[in-house]
């Protein structure tokens, strides 16, 4: 069992930068893929963003490409999602979610959920 909570949520004018963390337990985190995905009002949870057991492959959703960077520390078993330059459009609940062995291809593939921290971004 994986418990995954994020934090560095927050209010943030657009433009600004936001970078939110999220901390797995267990010995086993540099074994998990580990993806962001975020819900907005109204809307499916889409994919933001994903990152190998290394490290050494990410993989973004074309909204966020440019802006965002995916990134861990296995040691520390915290995986990290550096957003800058943030649009009203980027406001939502953002998740961390946990999948142990291949790639995910899928939202439903991951196994472990963390609790979401809202980030709001304002014009």
């Amino acid at each position: 069992q994986v418990q995954l909570v994020e934090s560095g949520g927050g209010l943030v004018q657009a433009g600004g930068s936001l970078r939110l963390s999220c901390a797995a337990s267990g010995r086993t985190f540099s074994t998990y893929y580990m993806g962001w995905f975020r819900q907005a009002p109204g809307k499916e949870r889409e994919f933001v963003a994903t990152i190998s057991w290394s490290g050494g492959s990410t993989n973004y959703a074309d909204s966020v490409k440019g802006r965002f960077t995916i990134s861990r520390d296995n040691a520390r078993n915290t995986v990290y999602l550096q957003m800058n330059s943030l649009k009203p459009g980027d406001t939502a609940v953002y998740y961390c979610a946990a999948r142990r062995g291949l790639r995910p291809t899928a939202l439903y593939e991951y196994d472990y959920w963390g609790q979401g921290t809202q980030v709001t971004v304002s014009s």
